[in-house]
């Protein structure tokens, strides 16, 4: 597999504190932060004096953004839009401001086996986005979320045959393919073509549990070598939600080199620590 990953990570489930992701991250030898909650509230929501105390902290410490992981598109369909437009807009700004062209993004919640019902609804407000986009030079990357409209693959495929294109992308994210009952392999085949961006967690399908890369039934192994066979030089972003995780045979499986006792729940640089070396042992 390629030697030649870029590595980054929502830095939040270390610590909500900003020094200390950046404390964790650097401990692991990482440059680079998809970065949502920070010092209170998600990043898009701070003033631009916080924005700039962010920023030069990130720069001084050696680090950048790979992406907002922003909640735009997270509401849903039958909720006002023009709040939620004027903070896409924004996010837009920001991502200016910490140098970084992309967002992520969702399709908006839609009440289950309605997806044909609110089609024209959803597309209307992606174009919207879209349009902006484009203008504002900023690159949206859709995430298939439980419950969104474009949380299975033929889904998510409509939305990039319809936007697909220089300022809007695709992410693949394993364990909410798993959790909505997508098998991911047809997933990454419905969507390979436009996959710039992964998100690294992993699920059973048995219960929907998240648990490090490798020990679900997400495909992650195969995936990231049909990636990197065909050419992907994107973001790999931890989002390990491994909040509940306290197996200790998993620990094993894994190859970590943390300790931890039957039962007790890891802490977030834990959690964040065991979700990277499970990845870098897939990866090397």
């Amino acid at each position: 597999m390629s030697k030649n990953y870029k590595l980054t990570g929502f830095a939040d489930e270390i610590s909500n504190n900003l020094q200390e992701q950046i404390s964790g991250i650097r401990g692991l030898s990482m440059n680079h932060i998809e970065m949502r909650g920070v010092d209170g509230d998600n990043l898009i929501f701070h003033t631009d004096d916080k924005v700039k105390e962010i920023k030069k902290r990130l720069d001084d410490a050696g680090i950048t953004l790979s992406a907002l992981g922003s909640p735009l598109g997270k509401i849903g369909i039958t909720d006002s839009f023009e709040k939620h437009f004027e903070e896409f807009k924004r996010a837009t700004e920001i991502a200016h401001m910490m140098e970084t062209p992309n967002i992520r993004m969702f399709s908006f919640y839609v009440p289950e086996d309605k997806h044909a019902e609110y089609k024209g609804e959803v597309f209307d407000r992606l174009g919207r986005f879209a349009d902006y986009a484009k203008s504002n030079d900023v690159v949206l990357l859709h995430e298939n979320e439980k419950g969104i409209y474009g949380d299975k693959a033929a889904e998510c495929r409509e939305i990039m045959d319809e936007f697909y294109g220089e300022h809007f992308k695709a992410i693949f994210d394993f364990a909410n393919f798993v959790q909505c009952g997508q098998d991911t392999l047809e997933a990454y085949d419905l969507l390979k073509d436009f996959i710039v961006y992964v998100h690294v967690k992993d699920a059973l399908k048995k219960d929907g549990s998240v648990v490090p890369a490798g020990l679900g039934d997400g495909n992650v192994a195969e995936i990231l070598g049909k990636l990197f066979d065909k050419g992907f030089d994107g973001f790999l972003s931890l989002e390990p939600h491994l909040f509940d995780f306290v197996g200790f045979a998993d620990l094993e499986q894994a190859a970590v080199s943390i300790k931890t006792g039957e039962g007790k729940k890891l802490t977030g640089l834990e959690a964040f620590t065991l979700a990277h070396s499970a990845l870098l042992k897939i990866l090397e």
